[in-house]
């Protein structure tokens, strides 16, 4: 399957790295096959990167991707045929998906998505129907997308341990719903396949353990590579127990904080970087942005404002924050139009299947860009290049993305065996596919 790549014009080469990725191009795949051959890679994926020229890192692995919609028309086929590959090798049979999508029925850009999921799984060769969680949806109701095409939502219905909607059994259930308000009971016990597994929802999931899982993934890739992991890694820490609206836990913080801004301004003088280090404090559990500030010293945690405190102190679904990732900011000195940008990488199973740049028109280059206002930019086939180069410039579109999609897959890895890890005993896991 070919790697897509961008024609987006970039600032901020990252030639270094980008160099040393591209002339190890052959080990870095023979590994990364060795490493599928050990670990199933989670149904798919996006992930946040961040590109500051002399660091290209992950900040965020989202299991449940709600952006389909944003990636270019013409990576549809990529997606088809890992979508294919995929369910033959978790259910050779398969022929029905049963597609449970978020609660989210007004808000048209995510319907979008979700009709965009079930059109590639269509050409994959699924029947595809969309259950809906929502109980005000007690029969087949259709909604509006926004864009002119229409989504059937229907009720779920539970017979013994099979999911259906009406007289439709399908063999397999996929969530695009990351569980951040519970484990439904309806879910729970299923004696069909569950794709992603229901421990990789918000409910029990903590991004300290797949960043834990990150940190052991790219010791060895590292030495693979004999570069500094530090290059592609962020440091973190987790502290438990807060309470940012009764102002618990805030020495923890500040102690991380202020640890972290040291260990991370030896780094930037190691390797000769003038710029201020920061720290981002993010919610343990939860995505769509929420829960995410930056700091720059210890006091900015201690002095936060009521406003501030209250932003922090719930996330999706009112869920409470109690456990705060303490991570190493890493700048985006990408931009488009003099906006600010980072690019999201998207992957069905293990494969690479396309992407888009988060924008913000509003933010700096040290800020959460996923906030109200942001915009997406595709990315897109340059049809005169047709795959990474490395006797090409490492600042060349296709050679700039494929770094992206070594990166990517990195951290895919680390979700791999961080659902491993994590994976509740009682439940029998499929065997590894070789």
């Amino acid at each position: 399957m070919t790697v897509p790549y961008l024609k987006t014009a970039l600032h901020g080469a990252l030639p270094e790295l980008e160099a040393q990725i591209l002339n190890a191009m052959p080990r870095i795949e023979h590994w990364l096959r060795g490493q599928w051959q050990n670990h199933r890679a989670p149904f798919y994926a996006s992930v946040d990167l961040r590109n500051s020229g002399f660091k290209l890192a992950p900040v965020d692995t989202n299991l449940f991707p709600g952006g389909f919609n944003n990636l270019n028309d013409d990576f549809m086929p990529l997606c088809v045929q890992a979508a294919m590959h995929a369910v033959e090798k978790i259910c050779p049979r398969a022929r029905g998906v049963l597609l449970i999508p978020e609660n989210h029925t007004r808000n048209t850009f995510y319907l979008q998505n979700v009709a965009t999921l079930r059109t590639i799984l269509r050409q994959a060769g699924m029947n595809v129907r969309i259950g809906s969680l929502l109980p005000e949806i007690s029969a087949p109701t259709k909604i509006e997308t926004g864009n002119g095409k229409g989504l059937l939502l229907e009720p779920l219905v539970r017979r013994g341990d099979r999911l259906m909607v009406g007289d439709f059994d399908p063999c397999v259930v996929l969530l695009n719903n990351d569980l951040s308000a519970g484990i439904p009971e309806i879910l729970q016990g299923l004696e069909q396949i569950v794709l992603p597994p229901l421990h990789a929802g918000w409910a029990t999931r903590r991004k300290s353990r797949h960043f834990s899982a990150y940190d052991h993934v790219v010791d060895e890739f590292a030495a693979l590579m004999g570069i500094d992991p530090w290059l592609i890694n962020p440091y973190f820490s987790s502290c438990g127990q807060i309470n940012f609206q009764e102002r618990r836990g805030e020495d923890c913080l500040a102690g991380y904080v202020d640890e972290m801004l040291r260990d991370i301004g030896e780094k930037y003088r190691e390797y000769g970087i003038a710029q201020e280090p920061f720290v981002i404090v993010k919610a343990d559990a939860g995505t769509y942005g929420m829960g995410i500030m930056t700091v720059k010293s210890a006091e900015d945690v201690r002095g936060l404002n009521r406003k501030q405190r209250n932003k922090m102190a719930v996330v999706k679904e009112g869920l409470e924050v109690t456990e705060a990732l303490v991570q190493e900011g890493v700048y985006t000195f990408e931009q488009i139009n003099d906006a600010v940008a980072e690019p999201v990488v998207y992957m069905i199973d293990h494969f690479v299947v396309g992407g888009f740049y988060r924008v913000h028109t509003d933010r700096g280059i040290d800020e959460n860009l996923n906030a109200p206002g942001m915009h997406f930019v595709p990315l897109a086939f340059d049809n005169a290049c047709t795959a990474p180069d490395p006797d090409a410039a490492p600042g060349c579109p296709p050679n700039r993305f494929y770094s992206y999609g070594v990166i990517a897959r990195l951290a895919l890895l680390a979700a791999s065996i961080e659902l491993e890890a994590t994976a509740p005993k009682t439940v029998e896991t499929p065997a590894t596919v070789q």
